[in-house]
């Protein structure tokens, strides 16, 4: 099953298995269905559970957060991360902090589908990833699933959940296959996965990052090294847990990011490590992530910008002090037909 099937599978079958649950967002009864992510919603569940709402991201949070607290399920969509920014004021004021607030009597079961771009384009105001700025905030979790199986399975967990919670899912993974269950099933918000073991290097990897460390772990192992893989799946709450027992194993950290590296993801898991197993460390931890600058558009420009396995593979190798970065695997880069 495709990652973007698996996203459709998760949303009728939770529509199926709760009625009060809703879609609601901009285009999303295009015919297109979200690059197929809601193909056959609209026709299996009507305009009342599949809602096209005005072009207003901040007011759809509104109403979204108005329904959460009178017992709706809401899940909104959004086709790029890039406008949730102009939903700040009710997700961080509201949604966030009204369990807390009302001294957890009041519950915000309310879903944000927010999709990252990516390839030739898009440019710098579609292709943010922002997932650092939502992992800041008190009472939003953050799930960023990079495989089909996780899209499904942490989608369901999202969708159940009595929190906000933002799924951000890739544009660049919607076409990746994988073996999904048929069967209605949640993956568990807050728990990572070591998705490839190893001895010499903790490689944790953020959603797209994870196939991208796969890939170098396969070219290291070439040259005589060990990594281990570890997905987060989940950025808030971040499981500490696998990744200190990684490292406290290993001895050595690469951190694989698909965002900015000042005031990230992975800034804030080598702080973790830092902080708790300092001493277990071998090496400087390294950072992989984007260069500090807006996404560029050119499609020559842009092939240079997103790190990948061969980035990865010299991380790796530059803290295990060893020469397997010889033989390096070449860019792993996808193209799409547009911006769209």
């Amino acid at each position: 099953m495709k990652f973007r099937e698996a996203v459709r599978d998760a949303t009728i079958q939770a529509m199926d298995n709760d009625p009060t649950v809703f879609l609601i967002g901009v285009g999303i009864i295009d015919p297109r269905a979200v690059w197929g992510t809601l193909s056959g919603a609209l026709e299996k569940f009507g305009p009342d559970r599949v809602v096209e709402g005005p072009l207003s991201e901040n007011a759809l949070t509104g109403i979204c957060v108005g329904a959460a607290t009178f017992g709706m399920r809401p899940v909104l969509v959004h086709h790029r991360i890039d406008f949730v920014m102009l939903t700040m004021d009710q997700l961080v004021n509201h949604a966030a902090k009204w369990p807390a607030m009302f001294g957890r009597q009041q519950t915000v079961p309310l879903v944000v589908r927010a999709v990252v771009g990516r390839g030739w384009g898009n440019g710098p105001q579609h292709t943010q990833s922002h997932h650092a700025v939502f992992s800041h905030i008190p009472g939003l979790k953050a799930v960023v699933p990079s495989n089909p199986r996780d899209a499904k399975g942490l989608l369901i967990a999202a969708i159940e959940d009595d929190e906000p919670v933002i799924y951000i899912e890739h544009r660049w993974l919607h076409e990746d296959n994988a073996e999904v269950p048929a069967e209605y099933f949640s993956t568990p918000i807050g728990r990572a996965a070591v998705v490839r073991h190893g001895r010499d290097v903790t490689v944790v990897a953020v959603g797209p990052m994870v196939s991208e460390s796969l890939k170098a772990a396969q070219a290291l192992e070439q040259a005589g090294l060990s990594a281990e893989v570890i997905d987060v799946r989940t950025l808030r709450p971040l499981d500490s847990e696998t990744i200190l027992a990684s490292v406290g194993k290993t001895g050595r950290l690469v951190v694989a990011d698909s965002d900015w590296s000042p005031c990230g993801i992975a800034g804030e898991v080598i702080a973790r490590v830092a902080e708790t197993a300092f001493d277990a460390l071998k090496a400087r931890p390294v950072r992989v992530t984007w260069p500090d600058t807006p996404v560029p558009s050119s499609e020559t420009i842009e092939a240079q910008f997103y790190p990948g396995a061969r980035e990865i593979q010299v991380a790796a190798t530059r803290v295990c002090e060893s020469r397997a970065d010889k033989g390096v695997v070449s860019s792993t880069v996808k193209h799409f037909e547009g911006p769209f």
